[in-house]
């Protein structure tokens, strides 16, 4: 008897080379099957020595027992933890080696991840409509996923994705009339450099250029400009791969209803195959950096947004510090204006250098000194990335916060200027590093005639932040569009002069650490309810796709169906996805929790 207990637990005393963390298999074995004395029966003549024999051998399986507990514990507790898990609570098979054939896919931020064994990658239309066609019989999930860029992970499934990075062509250019057509897995910046040398580039770009041609179009995403729509209005037709219908053009001309409720269809309506996009003519642009206050900006706010043909404002918390950036075409005629910057681009980081050093030193103590930690040579870093190493040093701090932000509206003051290039180096943003973003879009006026909707609501924000005392970094993100055709888009609208604001709040994550991610996580979705809870319902403001959370509680998530179906045409929605893909396999979690359908997928 002996001999078995021994063998059953004793390989859970000793983890696998390869494991991260132990599992204290051994100690539960313990305690769900405990070892039972043998009682002597009254009636029986059971002899003083036989009870002896007994009580000695109980003590010693007792002995044993706890012999292998201790031994658990202390492997349980001593096994050394990766760096990046220190902080983790140690569990029971959380460390345990993924399968060979399982793929990890996680968003850019890494906020969201899932593991899954179906991820497809067909290198043309055909391998893409038999993997359709084969996951609609089997009724599997293949659920569209881009370049992963999306901060809420909308296009991650654990049962099953479907990415088009290899089918990344452009397939035919008409310079003529200025329209492309591609696939849909093209990323942003491969198409602008494919179609450069025809003298034609895109209307409008996001922030970002690694998005999949397919994704951002689907997710309604947006560059900046009150006269230039989000980019899904580019499209003037789309090829899509459908499970029940197969593979289906639409247009303005071929099912229109389908075409501006699949425009930016998040995915469920079909697999975005190919897109044609409406283009125009190559132009450099000439970007002006400047440095305003909210009461500068209420004055001049209806000029910036009609006399530029891009813009945005860039606020910095605890500060009146306003950054104003304009762009616009360098005029044939005036050339670019000539300017001297005052400051060079050291002297522009000296001030956030010097914050950085004290802060270093103030910190220093209770900061990990290991070799693995030696800090780079400040003079290397960019902006952004000095800000990451600040804001990593006390991230939830908001009195450091407050002088990181201080630090960076000086350095906005140095930085002001002008700056020549192509439109798609331009209207590029350095975003920084990871992070937890919710964007938000809302009606604000017409271009003839703005509602001053937008400035209310920073100004309010703005006095949110101060008076909950949020650590809330910089910057607060505002930029405007015109509105969309498109159903599901946040600036859908009928009415074609109707503009829009976007506004994005943020906190990054700038460390490793478990923990401290964790509290960043938990002190943002604090802040963004706060924003939810006092601005949204008030200026009909409605999250970005990419970037809205589904809630965990039950109350607040038929609080969000409801809000959604007030502004969004769910029933339509819901209609083409039955009849486009009666089995769902091209939803998620996500989605079915967003738009749930009468009977359950």
């Amino acid at each position: 008897m002996l001999r078995a207990l021994t063998q059953r637990s004793l390989p859970s005393l000793h983890p696998r080379r390869h494991l991260k963390s132990p599992a204290s298999t051994s100690s539960s074995t313990i305690l769900e099957r405990p070892l039972k004395p043998t009682f002597a029966c009254p009636f029986s003549t059971t002899s003083t020595s036989t009870t002896t024999a007994s009580d000695a051998e109980l003590r010693k399986y007792l002995g044993y027992g706890a012999l292998l507990l201790f031994c658990g514990a202390a492997t349980y507790y001593s096994f050394p933890f990766s760096e990046n898990a220190k902080h983790k609570k140690a569990q029971i098979f959380r460390y345990a080696p993924l399968p060979d054939d399982l793929h990890t896919v996680s968003n850019w931020s890494g906020t969201h991840e899932v593991q899954t064994r179906i991820f497809h990658q067909p290198e043309n239309l055909q391998q893409l409509e038999n993997v359709v066609n084969e996951a609609h019989q089997k009724k599997t999930r293949i659920r569209p996923v881009g370049s992963g860029l999306s901060p809420n992970g909308i296009g991650l499934s654990r049962a099953g994705m479907v990415n088009l990075a290899l089918m990344d062509r452009v397939l035919e250019v008409d310079k003529e009339k200025k329209t492309v057509r591609v696939e849909a897995g093209i990323r942003v910046q491969q198409l602008v450099d494919g179609i450069k040398d025809y003298g034609l580039t895109l209307q409008n770009f996001a922030s970002i250029r690694e998005q999949q041609i397919g994704g951002i179009v689907q997710v309604g995403a947006h560059g900046t400009g009150a006269r230039l729509p989000p980019i899904d209005e580019q499209v003037i037709s789309m090829k899509l791969v459908t499970p029940a219908k197969g593979t289906i053009e639409v247009s303005k001309e071929k099912n229109p209803e389908l075409f501006y409720l699949a425009r930016c269809g998040l995915g469920a309506l079909g697999v975005v195959a190919e897109v044609t996009l409406q283009c125009v003519e190559r132009q450099e642009l000439l970007e002006h950096t400047t440095v305003s206050s909210m009461k500068e900006i209420k004055k001049n706010h209806k000029k910036l947004l009609s006399d530029n043909k891009h813009v945005k404002y860039l606020y910095v918390p605890y500060t009146d510090t306003v950054v104003v950036v304009t762009c616009n075409p360098i005029s044939k005629w005036k050339g670019p204006p000539k300017f001297k910057p005052k400051y060079t681009n050291d002297e522009a980081l000296q001030h956030v250098r010097e914050l950085y050093s004290e802060s270093l030193q103030k910190y220093r103590n209770i900061k990990d000194e290991s070799p693995d930690n030696v800090e780079p040579d400040v003079s290397e870093l960019s902006f952004t990335e000095l800000r990451d190493k600040l804001l990593a040093l006390d991230p939830l701090n908001k009195d450091h916060i407050i002088k990181v932000n201080q630090a960076e509206a000086e350095f906005w003051k140095k930085s002001e200027g002008y700056r020549v290039g192509w439109s798609d180096e331009i209207l590029g943003f350095d975003c920084g590093g990871q992070q937890w973003v919710s964007e938000t879009c809302f009606p604000a006026g017409t271009l003839a005639k703005p509602s001053m909707k937008d400035l209310e609501f920073m100004e309010e924000l703005k006095q949110l932040i101060e008076k909950e005392e949020i650590p809330a970094p910089a910057p607060i993100e505002q930029r405007w569009s015109a509105c969309s055709r498109s159903a599901m888009s946040p600036a859908s609208s009928s009415a074609e002069d109707d503009i829009f604001s976007w506004v994005g709040i943020i906190m990054y994550l700038p460390t490793m650490d478990a923990r401290q991610r964790k509290e960043i996580t938990e002190e943002f979705f604090h802040y963004r309810h706060l924003t939810q809870a006092k601005l949204w319902d008030r200026y009909s403001a409605f999250e970005h796709w990419a970037k809205i959370e589904v809630p965990k509680d039950k109350d607040e998530l038929a609080a969000l169906q409801a809000r959604l179906r007030k502004r969004f045409p769910v029933d339509a929605y819901n209609k083409s996805r039955r009849e486009l893909d009666p089995n769902g396999i091209l939803s998620n979690n996500k989605l079915e929790k967003l738009f749930p359908l009468p009977v359950t997928i």
